[in-house]
């Protein structure tokens, strides 16, 4: 196998992991907030700093109808507030309220700890790979 084939493999296994270990996090993320996770995930967007409409589309790889039912959802229920782009009128910013940055605070709290093959890992194995990924 070539090298780089075995580097998508890694990373294929990767990616399975993770994807495959997020969903006990997922439905305590949706209680914390009684939201549906879409909602949290455009929250947690927005949290790191306004983004265009678009650009939160873009980040959730969604398009833009979508990203504006979330936007809609989410500024009715006092989460985040839609203003006009600076330079370009048509355009909307979206920036997180108090509310919305409490939400995600306590999202960031919920405990998320590694998947079993991780977990399972020597100390040896823990450092090669933490140097590997920094």
């Amino acid at each position: 196998m070539s090298r780089l084939a075995e580097i998508d493999r890694i990373w294929q296994i990767l990616v399975a992991l993770v994807m495959d270990s997020r969903g006990d996090w997922r439905r305590s993320a949706m209680e914390v907030t009684c939201l549906p996770f879409s909602r949290v995930r455009a929250l947690r967007r927005v949290a790191n700093g306004p983004l265009a409409l678009r650009e939160l589309a873009e980040a959730m790889t969604i398009d833009a109808p979508a990203a504006t039912v979330i936007v809609n959802d989410l500024e009715e229920r006092g989460l985040v507030r839609r203003r006009s782009h600076a330079t370009d009128r048509r355009a909307k910013i979206v920036s997180v309220t108090a509310a919305g940055k409490r939400l995600v605070d306590a999202v960031n709290q919920i405990a998320e700890h590694a998947p079993e093959p991780l977990a399972s890992l020597s100390a040896e194995d823990v450092t090669t790979l933490s140097r590997i990924f920094e």
